[in-house]
């Protein structure tokens, strides 16, 4: 048994890869759009623009797999009841994360150190996802 986060998106997935393949330095592992996949598995005609939309796509994230795709069935409301955590070694590597993903994101948790995290933060990116980056130590 495996838990798999999904990440859906309003049109913008093809983005948000690229985004979170320079904030996590990863690829995707895989990406199929709408126009390669089989018609018959969904109910509605697509539109020019929904045929270049992702389909499916999965990324490793932090050793941790993400499937992701653009929506056509229904509007996707963005929120923050729901995020994910990515944790690092150092400090260095959050500021490096952070300085990837803050640009266009709302902040929620600035950067800075607690008593159990040498760098923390928490945001919301500029395509509705929330996450939060730390470390799990005071020292690095």
């Amino acid at each position: 048994m495996k838990t798999t986060p999904v990440l859906n998106f309003n049109g913008c997935c093809a983005q948000a890869i690229k985004f979170y393949e320079k904030a996590f330095n990863t690829k995707p592992d895989f990406v199929m759009h709408y126009s390669d996949a089989d018609p018959s598995d969904w109910s509605q005609p697509l539109t020019d623009a929904q045929k270049n939309y992702v389909y499916h796509a999965e990324m490793n994230i932090a050793g941790q797999r993400f499937m992701m795709s653009d929506n056509i069935t229904f509007d996707i409301v963005y929120g923050n009841n729901f995020f994910v955590v990515i944790t690092v070694d150092t400090k260095e590597e959050v500021q490096k994360m952070y300085d990837a993903m803050k640009e266009g994101s709302t902040l929620l948790v600035p950067l800075h150190s607690t008593t159990y995290s040498s760098g923390t933060f928490n945001l919301i990116d500029k395509f509705g996802v929330r996450w939060a980056v730390m470390t799990e130590q005071t020292q690095r």
